[in-house]
């Protein structure tokens, strides 16, 4: 979550603190409970996290103004509603009165939708983004200028322009970036023009090179200057939530921060994955029980309701993993493993349903309280699958040392993949979460899930 974004979140939690008073004062309630500061404070945490699930704090959510009010409409009336019925359910000492809520709903809504308004403009104004200058014009530097140019792209950014070395190459005209070039050192130039960051995209880094080597000397003035100083790849990784496999290299990922696995980490995930799959399962039973007679009666009350098949697990061991069917029971009889395709004619009428909610995922919550896998993960693939992909595609086989999960950064942040080319680009989204996975990830993943259930982005 970016600055801005986050500033927004605190002023949304301070209108939602405010609509409960108000939605007091128009019930003629007293204000002068002491409880009724708690009560706000609970609804706005409530309201917060159901707005957060509903994506309207991503820095990458195309919409404008009138997608993120979708979005808040269904963050406030609908999830925010079951998320105060369950809390209250189970704190019902901290339950508001249902008129009271009612009014804060509405009142909340319409204040955030006026403040809103303003916020919008106040995100794209150019005092609110860090000032990049991208040193290099080739083949590194074109990963910016052609994947990230879009506003959205740059919410919480501006390239002030890309710096051509000596006689390197310019691949990032053709996608309309300003290319410059001056007489000043480097550090004059960016006191000058207010740069915050500079981003190191040279393709030839020795230094002294005829071919448009680093310059050390003018980035290390710089960086005791207090300009930030960060290679490309950190920066597509911090800016795009993906480590860039064209760009990576094993001596980076050696001398990197994260890709932690020890006994800490290890143990939380394990809480974490226990503590989630039976709080999901407590609230996901009689769904599943419902699709399992509706998987029968359309098979005529024949066939399995659940099937099992064979997926790589961690550090590439198998494991057999539960699904609902949602396809025929005939789908792969000729035995070969085939990727599942847009409008697939084996999907049957309840398998496209139960595929776009998700709930054919939901009995491999016995994985993963059987320990095969994790809550938050990369996807489980198929044997096949991954040999044929591990030779064609860089780094494939990393994505095996975590456990696979139910959901992850990947399925969150890219639609569901059945190509090659698919396939690598959700391993860049898996190789940032191997690298940067945490208690805190896996419960901002496992809380913006519920977009994608609800929306039914990334099913197939």
């Amino acid at each position: 979550m970016h600055t801005p974004h986050l500033l927004m979140a605190v002023c949304d939690f301070v209108i939602a603190i405010a609509a409960v008073y108000i939605a007091h004062w128009l019930d003629a309630a007293p204000l002068t409970d002491p409880a009724l500061a708690g009560d706000a404070l609970l609804y706005a945490a409530i309201l917060i996290v159901s707005m957060a699930a509903m994506g309207v704090y991503e820095a990458y959510v195309r919409e404008g103004y009138t997608g993120m009010m979708l979005r808040s409409a269904v963050a406030i009336f609908l999830v925010g509603s079951i998320g105060a019925a369950i809390v209250y359910y189970l704190l019902p000492e901290l339950a508001l009165d249902r008129g009271v809520l009612a009014i804060s709903a509405v009142t909340a809504f319409v204040l955030i939708g006026m403040y809103r308004w303003f916020a919008l403009g106040l995100l794209d104004h150019e005092a609110m983004k860090r000032r990049v200058l991208v040193l290099g014009t080739g083949a590194r530097a074109v990963k910016i200028a052609s994947r990230m140019r879009r506003r959205y792209d740059q919410r919480g950014f501006r390239v002030v322009g890309y710096v051509g070395l000596d006689n390197a190459v310019d691949l990032v005209s053709a996608h309309g970036a300003p290319v410059i070039s001056f007489n000043e050192p480097l550090l004059d130039f960016c006191e000058a023009n207010r740069v915050q960051e500079i981003v190191v995209a040279v393709d030839e880094r020795r230094r002294g090179a005829s071919t448009g080597g680093l310059p050390l000397d003018a980035l290390l003035d710089c960086r005791m200057a207090g300009i930030l100083v960060t290679d490309v790849q950190a920066f597509i990784e911090r800016e795009a939530g993906k480590l860039d496999i064209d760009l990576l290299q094993p001596s980076w990922m050696v001398f990197s921060d994260g890709f932690v696995r020890g006994g800490l980490r290890v143990s939380s995930k394990r809480i974490f994955d226990v503590v989630a799959s039976l709080g999901l399962l407590a609230v996901a039973w009689p769904f599943m029980l419902l699709t399992a007679l509706a998987i029968w009666m359309e098979s005529g009350f024949r066939g399995s309701v659940l099937y099992r098949q064979q997926r790589v697990g961690l550090d590439g061991h198998y494991f057999a993993v539960t699904k609902f069917r949602s396809m025929t029971l005939d789908a792969e009889s000729d035995g070969q493993a085939v990727w599942a395709a847009r409008n697939d004619p084996r999907v049957t009428r309840v398998g496209r349903f139960i595929r776009a909610a998700r709930i054919d995922e939901l009995p491999q919550i016995f994985n993963v309280l059987r320990g095969d896998m994790s809550f938050v993960g990369p996807r489980p693939e198929r044997p096949e699958f991954v040999t044929d992909l591990s030779e064609k595609i860089p780094y494939y086989e990393h994505r095996h040392r975590i456990k696979p999960g139910l959901t992850g950064w990947a399925q969150l942040c890219y639609p569901y993949g059945a190509s090659l080319d698919d396939a690598k680009e959700k391993l860049q989204y898996d190789l940032y979460y191997l690298k940067n996975h945490s208690v805190l990830l896996d419960l901002i993943i496992l809380i913006q899930t519920i977009d994608v259930v609800l929306v039914g982005e990334g099913a197939r």
